[in-house]
């Protein structure tokens, strides 16, 4: 390898490190029961906080608190894959090698998920394609 191959390498593993450092210490905030269930969970996928109002609290209607914790936790993992993608996206763009962005995966470049040409009906997935036989 050349020097300039592994200068570059370097550099994106220290980029890497710091961007890894940087999403390790966001925080996603998660609500449900029009905030009477809210978590916070952090880039690192580690819980930091879990707060549940205790007149949601009903011994009879367990399921109801479940419902509303499971909503608060998805919604906070949700924002969390949002920032991993963010910052996957960033790296992948400082790597300046062609074509990653026509792969069209989310946060290299590409169009969002889902997302075919203007005025094109989305792609159908395998279940959808059996269906309209």
């Amino acid at each position: 390898m050349n020097q300039d191959m592994l200068s570059k390498l370097g550099q994106m593993q220290e980029k890497l490190a710091k961007a890894q450092q940087e999403l390790e210490e966001r925080v996603a905030k998660g609500t449900a029961g029009g905030g009477a269930v809210s978590i916070e969970i952090t880039g690192g996928m580690k819980v930091q906080s879990l707060k549940i109002d205790p007149e949601v609290v009903d011994p009879g209607d367990v399921s109801m608190l479940e419902d509303l914790v499971t909503a608060a936790v998805n919604e906070a993992l949700g924002q969390v894959q949002e920032f991993q993608m963010g910052q996957i996206g960033g790296l992948a763009g400082g790597l300046g090698l062609p074509g990653l962005g026509d792969l069209g995966l989310p946060g290299l470049g590409g169009p969002p998920a889902g997302a075919g040409a203007p005025g094109t009906p989305p792609a159908l997935n395998r279940a959808a394609r059996r269906q309209k036989r």
